[in-house]
């Protein structure tokens, strides 16, 4: 491994690392209901009630995926490797891809619901999960991770969180329906206040949207950033 390759995936376990470290750090946080901002809660949650949010699994997700790479890197930086496996590179394209969604629609779409007040959606863990997690995932994706071997059809697997989240939430939102109501409690996203009947839109406007995410971070990584030999 020539000093270039070696310096570059050691920039990228630097990032892998604070990524996990937050991951656990703002698990505690939304387990233990410890408050280091001030806070008034958008959405009420018992301890385990923090699984029930796309923002929690798919930050989770992330950092179990680079507690992978950790270790593939430092396998690789000892010589123990010869190379980071495409299995990782696939899982962290797909990882990537969840808090970039998380992201988009934290500045995109929940803004706009609290009325203009970001503030509220950057306090305590979901300044991490929000903000940091996702800020970290994608530039060392794309400017430290950089391989070619991820083709353009590994991007659809980037889907798969998406997609069973969606099942998770509208089912769980169709059992709580009253009174031809969906209740903001079940509902947290205030994504088919309509009725269930937008679901048919929503999934698959997510699941559109997920993909383009993927495919422009595939794009991204082969195209832009630190090459290396890994």
């Amino acid at each position: 491994m020539n000093k270039k390759d070696k310096k570059i995936i050691i920039i990228s376990l630097a990032f892998n690392i604070a990524i996990l470290l937050l991951t656990i750090f703002g698990c505690v946080v939304l387990f233990t209901g410890f408050e280091f901002m001030p806070e008034e809660p958008l959405i009420e949650s018992t301890k385990l009630g923090m699984f029930k949010f796309f923002t929690t699994d798919s930050n989770i997700l992330m950092g179990v995926v680079s507690a992978v790479f950790i270790a593939c890197e430092v396998a690789v930086l000892f010589g123990k490797r010869a190379d980071i496996p495409k299995t990782a590179y696939i899982i962290k394209l797909v990882a990537t891809s969840a808090v970039t969604l998380t992201f988009l629609v934290v500045f995109c779409y929940l803004s706009i619901v609290v009325n203009g007040r970001v503030d509220l959606l950057l306090k305590n863990s979901s300044v991490f999960f929000h903000l940091v997690n996702p800020v970290l995932a994608i530039t060392t994706f794309v400017a430290f991770e950089r391989t070619k071997k991820i083709n353009l059809k590994h991007t659809i697997w980037s889907v798969l969180p998406t997609a069973a989240y969606g099942v998770f939430y509208i089912t769980n939102v169709s059992m709580h329906v009253q009174n031809g109501k969906v209740s903001t409690d079940f509902d947290f996203y205030h994504l088919i206040q309509g009725g269930v009947w937008q679901a048919i839109f929503v999934v698959p406007l997510l699941l559109a949207i997920t993909y383009g995410i993927s495919v422009s971070l595939w794009f991204l990584n082969r195209n832009g950033g630190k090459k290396s030999n890994l």
